[in-house]
C-alpha cells in the first residue's frame, strides 16, 4: 500500500490494537477517520452461513460506482466479476486475520479504473475476524 490516506488509515488501526492482533470496532471512532470516512467500508461478518453486510459505504465510493450498498449484503453488488473477487477477499481476510492491501483494476461505465484498498480485520474477542474496516481510493481522475 503506498498511498497516503491509505498508510495514515493503518497507522490509526495499528495504534488502536496495541498489542493485540487486531482491535475491536468499539476501539475505531469514525470522527478520527475523518480524512477518509468519504472512502471507508465498514462490513460486517456473519456466520452460519458466512456472510458480508456493509454497514458503511463511504459518500465518495458511491459517487463513483453510482449505488450505495449501506446496509446491504456484499452479494448486492451489480458487477458478478467484481463482487466475486469482493467475497474471496473478505473470506481470506476472515481465515488470514492480518491486514491485506493491493492494487487493482475495475471495470465502472465500461471503463477499466485503477484502485488501492487496504483491509483491516476488528475482532470483538480478539481472535476472530467480526468486521473489517477497508479504505478504498481511485487512483485515476
Amino acid at each position: 500500500v503506498a498511498h497516503p490516506l491509505l498508510l495514515r488509515l493503518f497507522d490509526y488501526w495499528d495504534q488502536r490494537r496495541g498489542a493485540r492482533l487486531m482491535p475491536a470496532r468499539a476501539d475505531i471512532d469514525p470522527l478520527d477517520m475523518a480524512f477518509i470516512l468519504g472512502n471507508l467500508l465498514l462490513i460486517e461478518v456473519e456466520r452460519d452461513p458466512v456472510r458480508f453486510r456493509i454497514r458503511l459505504f463511504g459518500s465518495h465510493l458511491s459517487a463513483r460506482s453510482g449505488y450505495d450498498l449501506t446496509g446491504k449484503f456484499i452479494d448486492d453488488i451489480p458487477e458478478p466479476e467484481f463482487r466475486r473477487a469482493a467475497i474471496d477477499s473478505f473470506e481470506a481476510m476472515v481465515r488470514g486475520r492480518r491486514p491485506r492491501g493491493w492494487r487493482r483494476d475495475r471495470i465502472l461505465d465500461d471503463k477499466r479504473q485503477n484502485y488501492e484498498t487496504l483491509m483491516l480485520p476488528l475482532s470483538n474477542s480478539g481472535d476472530r475476524v467480526d468486521m473489517l474496516l477497508i479504505g478504498y481510493i481511485y487512483l485515476d481522475p
